[in-house]
């Protein structure tokens, strides 16, 4: 035998863990997008042999990664035939009613909500709605937006259906032959965790931030303002003239500054500015506005190349995994590659800028984008930009919504009636909701996050490699000697908190499947039932509300609410212990 083999054969356990505490690192440094670290992580251990062929093409049979897929398309639906964005404006008519009732049915609703539908969408429409209930009540909208994130994960550990973290453990469970788990199966833990959070967020509601995010919007919340910019190409009537002697369609105090060789020109020097061709406007406008400038056609709006005759303008909100976040807007990869112009940015209750091309990114950004047909196709299919059929530019299939909503609870009423998987169930809705047309065919794959489904099935191969390299076994006969004796409660607590501080770091879908086949060892050499610890697994891998990294939901308002990081560990470390110990007391007491 080859020297090199004959040492990969003998130390291939070793090898295992050499090659995840690489993953672990390259997770960390975040120069690389997780899916890809994972896929290069799978390549890896394939390349060594800790991974044979059989065994990778059996991570394709795990049922979570399709369950997920359909889960997402469901949700889509949903949302594209208006259920969500009108459930939204009811709260916000309530709202104006009655402000506090309001606000509990946003919380009440987002709860049960997010137990059956993806809680990133979600969050992406409500978040307005928490803008004009924080108007109405008088407070910051900071007193609403952590809380928002934080109910949406709570409501999230409530179903098995709930977050892709639940069905990616469930799947691990099912293939290494264990009972399946049903769709209420963690829902009594859930509640406890839930309840546990509730709690925590009405006492400790004094701590949260009560200062404002700088105001991007109206009085009334109705319009998003938009940051752009106006271009004088020669000739223009207001050449050689002082800015505040000269009408540019634009009030005066909308006008940010000039951009004149190279610098903003703001403040009194930009009113007395001469202008020139070439200089650049910066502005907040309306989106009417700016589409009332755009077809008046003086001047050259926004940055980017030129789009053609054909072009129209769509709306799209920059994700929490987008590659160029705190980038300059003007890097952003797609304005570079495409024949696109990004007309303008706007940013929930508060202003982006100084310039629009000088604009770091934040998660929830909302640009206005110019292009043609071709160029919007591949803006679908941009990973990094979620919200394309959600916004007031694409009309609502209102006609379908009853459809879509019945296909949602057939699904789970089927599910947890025993009828059918919940994976099943969900594949023939569907089927369903692609033949009725409450979504096409392009908006069903769009819905789907592909980098999702991607890192599930590496992570899936990372685990199974550790599996066969003995990495796993190795790991167990580590921990053994200290669980061997501890108290079941204590397994469970390590189980549970072990998962929560690698979520807050890492992906959770990642340590689900990573901590997985560890899991299911833990319990055969402990003696404890794989159960509790599986279940101790999903909730804290899902419930971290420590950073604005620990959850996709966490970004979103991070970003859109001007929290500091410090607000979430202020307010997140103790609802992490808290529902922490609440969850593992249930697992511990309330589990055979």
């Amino acid at each position: 035998m080859d020297p090199v083999a004959a040492l990969i054969t003998e130390y291939r356990a070793v090898l295992g863990l050499v090659v995840l505490a690489g993953i672990f690192i390259a997770f960390l440094w975040e120069r690389f997008p997780p899916s890809v670290v994972a896929v290069a992580g799978a390549g890896v251990m394939l390349a060594l042999g800790l991974l044979d062929e059989k065994a990778a093409y059996g991570v394709f049979s795990n049922s979570a990664p399709l369950t997920v897929g359909a889960m997402f398309i469901l949700s889509g639906a949903l949302i594209r035939t208006g259920v969500i964005d009108k459930v939204g404006n009811y709260v916000v008519g309530r709202a104006r009613r009655n402000p506090r009732l309001a606000v509990a049915e946003v919380f009440g609703g987002g709860l049960l909500v997010s137990g059956f539908i993806n809680s990133t969408p979600f969050v992406v429409v409500m978040m307005p709605v928490c803008f004009r209930l924080a108007e109405a009540l008088g407070v910051s909208p900071k007193k609403l937006l952590m809380p928002l994130s934080v109910i949406a994960v709570l409501g999230g550990c409530l179903t098995l259906i709930g977050t892709s973290t639940n069905l990616v453990v469930a799947g691990i469970a099912e293939q290494a032959g264990l009972e399946p788990f049903g769709l209420f199966s963690i829902t009594p833990y859930g509640l406890a965790i839930a309840a546990a959070g509730v709690l925590g967020l009405l006492v400790m509601a004094r701590f949260l931030p009560s200062d404002y995010p700088r105001i991007a919007e109206r009085a009334d919340g109705s319009e998003q303002l938009y940051l752009t910019e106006l271009g004088l190409a020669e000739g223009d009537a207001a050449i050689d003239m002082a800015l505040d002697a000269v009408n540019i369609g634009v009030p005066p105090g909308q006008v940010v500054g000039v951009i004149a060789g190279g610098r903003l020109i703001s403040g009194e020097e930009a009113q007395h500015h001469r202008l020139a061709a070439g200089n650049r406007i910066v502005v907040r406008i309306d989106g009417a506005a700016l589409m009332t400038l755009r077809a008046e056609g003086r001047y050259v709006m926004g940055i980017g190349g030129d789009t053609g005759d054909k072009s129209t303008v769509v709306e799209v909100t920059i994700a929490p995994n987008h590659r160029a976040i705190d980038r300059p807007l003007s890097e952003i990869p797609f304005l570079q590659r495409q024949r696109v112009r990004i007309l303008g940015v706007a940013r929930f209750r508060h202003n982006p800028g100084p310039t629009l091309a000088d604009n770091n990114i934040r998660a929830a950004d909302r640009l206005l984008v110019e292009a043609d047909d071709a160029n919007i196709g591949l803006l679908r299919e941009n990973t990094g930009l979620i919200g394309l059929a959600m916004t007031s530019m694409t009309a609502f299939r209102r006609r379908k919504a009853w459809i879509a909503m019945l296909v949602m609870a057939s699904a789970v009423l089927l599910s947890a009636t025993g009828v059918m998987s919940i994976g099943v169930a969900a594949f023939i809705g569907v089927g369903i909701v692609l033949v009725t047309r409450c979504l096409d065919a392009t908006e069903a794959w769009r819905s789907i996050d592909g980098d999702v489904l991607i890192l599930i099935f590496a992570m899936l191969a990372v685990g199974a490699a550790l599996e066969q390299a003995g990495s796993v076994a190795l790991m167990v006969d580590a921990i053994q000697p200290f669980l061997m004796h501890a108290p079941r409660w204590a397994v469970i607590a390590t189980v549970y908190f072990s998962a929560l501080l690698l979520s807050e770091l890492l992906s959770n879908n990642a340590v689900a499947a990573l901590m997985g086949p560890l899991v299911i060892g833990i319990a055969e050499a402990t003696g404890v039932s794989p159960y509790p610890l599986l279940i101790a697994l999903m909730m804290g891998a899902s419930a971290c509300f420590a950073t604005p990294v620990g959850y996709q939901t966490n970004t979103l308002v991070y970003a859109a609410g001007d929290y500091r990081f410090t607000d979430f560990v202020k307010i997140g470390v103790p609802l992490n212990i808290l529902t922490g110990v609440a969850g593992c007391f249930a697992l511990a007491f309330w589990t055979p």
